[in-house]
């Protein structure tokens, strides 16, 4: 191994006594060269302990084999197992995937996108903030770089858009929940993004077509923090005896495992039968979900699914360059996954 460190690939390609074209022929795609040389190449590499500045040739290439993935809040479990499942199959495709968190910030969302353009992504997975999103801006990122964007829906922006068919999940679960036991009031806070919107406007549908009365309980809490407002807002609901049932609907699980710890420190006890206070569900089937106490019952969305289709409908964008297609929506369905908790 050399005692002098190699700065670029031009002293790589003169030490290795290769031609610079066909070294970068090599990083652009290994399959590309001739064994012998792909060979004599990764000999050099091992030699020298040379490696790219995979950013820096991506600035001197129209697209690049770097894939943006950006989510809005990388700390909420569901969000990173989206992204593992988006680098796992990225990677196998030979991409690099580039993983941001906008941590739930308007202005970083913004940074984020801007600093995606300077590194030339082939294309980008974007999970938008939604109502937080400056509308215009992501706009015109989507209009300069491929992108398809999952889990929150923008009406109308980018190429694509992958997600779950909430209106069928929560029919699902509200279905099920007026069957077994007492129909369900639903608790949600404000919403951060279409998804919150459209699972309340589900249950209400729901709820009047098996003719039951809808009861939302909306609580004031901002912010990312969903598990601190479903535990703090949920004992202030059950001391205020604010629950006109049994049964209660969280808009997501985040939210639905903060209840159940308010619903202990109550000394209510969560679960089905005879015996037990209160019924609690969710939605999403956080990965945390059914480690509970009780387990939650919940609606599962399709991460592999998902993803999946979010990363093949953005390499089918990357290869045709069709900047004129129209724009795909695609909904999964999900499952109903029975707990201890209702």
């Amino acid at each position: 191994m050399q005692d002098s460190k190699i700065r670029n690939m031009e002293e790589f390609a003169a030490i290795s006594g290769i031609s610079r074209p066909t070294v970068s022929k090599y990083f652009n795609d290994p399959a590309s060269v001739r064994k012998s040389t792909r060979d004599r190449i990764e000999k050099a590499l091992e030699e020298h302990n040379y490696r790219p500045n995979i950013y820096a040739i991506n600035q001197n290439r129209r697209t690049s084999k770097s894939i943006g993935v950006v989510v809005p809040y990388l700390a909420d479990p569901f969000f990173a197992e989206m992204a593992r499942h988006i680098e796992r199959r990225c990677i196998a495709a030979g991409f690099w995937p580039i993983l941001f968190s906008s941590h739930g910030e308007t202005q970083l969302e913004i940074d984020i996108l801007d600093s995606l353009l300077s590194l030339k992504p082939a294309g980008v997975l974007l999970a938008p903030l939604g109502r937080a999103s400056d509308r215009r801006a992501v706009e015109k990122f989507c209009h300069d770089v491929p992108t398809v964007l999952f889990d929150s829906n923008l009406e109308g922006v980018g190429k694509a858009f992958v997600g779950s068919n909430n209106f069928h999940s929560i029919g699902l679960i509200v279905e099920y929940l007026c069957r077994t036991g007492e129909p369900p009031c639903f608790f949600e806070m404000p919403p951060v993004n279409p998804n919150a919107n459209t699972r309340r406007h589900a249950y209400i549908r729901t709820m009047e077509a098996l003719g039951h009365k809808a009861h939302v309980i909306h609580v004031e809490a901002q912010g990312w923090g969903f598990e601190e407002v479903g535990y703090s807002e949920g004992k202030k609901v059950i001391s205020d005896g604010r629950l006109p049932t049994d049964t209660i609907l969280c808009s997501n699980d985040r939210l639905a495992i903060g209840l159940l710890a308010a619903a202990y420190e109550k000394g209510m006890r969560v679960g089905r039968g005879p015996g037990f206070a209160l019924r609690i569900a969710g939605h999403d089937d956080h990965p945390f979900s059914k480690f509970t106490s009780p387990s939650l019952t919940t609606i599962a969305q399709d991460y592999a699914a998902i993803t999946e289709y979010s990363v093949e409908t953005l390499f089918r964008l990357i290869e045709t360059d069709s900047k004129n297609a129209e724009r795909e929506t695609k909904l999964f369905e999900s499952r109903l996954v029975m707990r201890a908790s209702a």
